[in-house]
């Protein structure tokens, strides 16, 4: 008899199981809202540069949410922090998409978080968008790049500081932190001004380890080379918290912009906010993006992004800026939005394939598309300097809009590369 019981108990519940999985299927609730991941460093050297870009992911899903969300869903982000830690981004990133499901993942920072996450975003055919400008030769079909290419920053800023209106350098200094970004970056550069007749013994490289904080030596060094006959420009490529000991250096060693201007690639509003500006006024960045840009895209997305940040009381919420990278994902979840909808799915390989031509007016004032083929956005460049109040004076920018050059022609072997990512 217990037996019996048994069996009829056990098969009550195979059957109240089996009309369960009929009326709630598996993945219900995770399929009344679509999951974005958001792949940033909260922590750790990094966390200066990328918190931001979390908190305007969230930002951007919440505003496309307030519109009615992407194919009638939510949108519902999965907030990881690999915490400055290179292996960790690719375990955090296995994570999103094997766990938690998710359909896209916004994030990484430096290249080398990138590089650690591209061999899973491979394997598992996921979707990530990079928002940093970054080195170039890469071409991934798992990846859309939406910051700048070396062409769209590196290259024109160089033209730049060589032109009669830059100051005519013809020494330069390549000072960077030690990893991809930074060391390929320099070989383009060096390559470029070897081009340009520029020798290389009139070129120093030097590199620092993440979180560096001492740059005394690196200045006096940049001094003397500085010294030696010719108009010199310093190329940084530093990134993170390190730039705030660097900047601090540079004004306590009166190295002023007339005499030996420094261009960043990796400074922008957010790093300067933690920095006295007065001493490096007339210092210089390269981006595809100043918050100063006056326009009504412009007023609409810095607003959003002030009232978000006094909404969620944002440390020093009264002063937060928006800044290139931060653009760039707000662009980048856009047009992810615009491609699900034309897909009509949010599965990985129809949304690339609808990414192509995908464009938005963007704050920086002009029409940003992605490329047909190439999986990088057409960007316009503009060159500021800082101002004493840490924002930026344009000082000069391209026509409109400039074609990513994934592949430099100043590598050699490149022009046989394809355009196009292979499937």
């Amino acid at each position: 008899m217990q037996r019996r019981h048994f069996l009829k108990v056990l098969s009550l519940a195979a059957a109240t199981l089996s009309l369960g999985a009929m009326s709630f299927p598996q993945g219900a609730q995770a399929a009344d809202t679509i999951k974005v991941g958001i792949l940033h460093s909260l922590s750790g050297t990094m966390a200066i540069s990328e918190t931001a870009l979390k908190e305007t992911a969230l930002m951007t899903i919440e505003e496309i949410n307030a519109k009615g969300g992407v194919l009638g869903k939510k949108l519902e982000p999965v907030v990881v922090d690999p915490a400055s830690n290179w292996p960790l981004f690719a375990e955090k990133a296995r994570q999103l998409l094997s766990q938690d499901k998710v359909a896209v993942v916004f994030g990484c920072w430096t290249s080398v978080s990138r590089k650690s996450v591209l061999p899973v975003f491979k394997e598992l055919n996921g979707l990530l968008f990079y928002p940093v400008q970054y080195e170039g030769e890469e071409l991934e079909k798992n990846v859309f790049y939406t910051g700048a290419a070396p062409n769209q920053q590196a290259i024109p800023a160089v033209e730049y500081l060589m032109s009669e209106d830059g100051g005519g350098a013809q020494r330069f200094v390549l000072l960077g932190t030690d990893y991809v970004y930074p060391r390929t970056t320099n070989k383009i550069l060096r390559a470029f001004l070897n081009a340009k007749k520029i020798a290389d013994a009139d070129i120093l490289e030097e590199y620092t380890p993440f979180g560096h904080a001492d740059y005394q030596t690196i200045i006096a060094k940049i001094k003397k080379f500085a010294s030696e006959g010719k108009k010199t420009a310093v190329i940084s490529t530093i990134n993170g918290d390190s730039n705030v000991p660097f900047y601090k250096e540079l004004g306590n060693a009166g190295l002023k912009a007339t005499e030996v201007p420094v261009v960043a690639f990796s400074v922008g509003e957010e790093e300067l906010r933690g920095v006295d500006t007065k001493p490096l006024v007339g210092h210089l960045a390269s981006w595809n993006y100043f918050m100063s840009l006056k326009n009504p895209v412009n007023d609409g997305f810095t607003k959003m992004y002030k009232d978000w940040a006094a909404k969620n009381k944002l440390p020093g919420a009264d002063k937060v800026v928006t800044n290139d990278p931060m653009e760039a994902t707000y662009i980048g979840l856009h047009l992810w939005k615009q491609a699900v909808e034309k897909a009509k799915t949010t599965d990985v390989d129809p949304v690339i394939a609808a990414m192509a031509g995908q464009a938005m007016q963007g704050p920086s004032g002009f029409e940003i598309k992605m490329d047909e083929k190439n999986h990088h956005l057409h960007k316009p460049v503009f060159i500021g300097e800082v101002r004493a109040d840490g924002q930026f004076n344009v000082v000069w920018k391209t026509p409109g809009p400039v074609r990513a050059a994934p592949w430099s022609p100043y590598i050699p072997g490149n022009d046989k590369k394809s355009d196009e990512p292979e499937k």
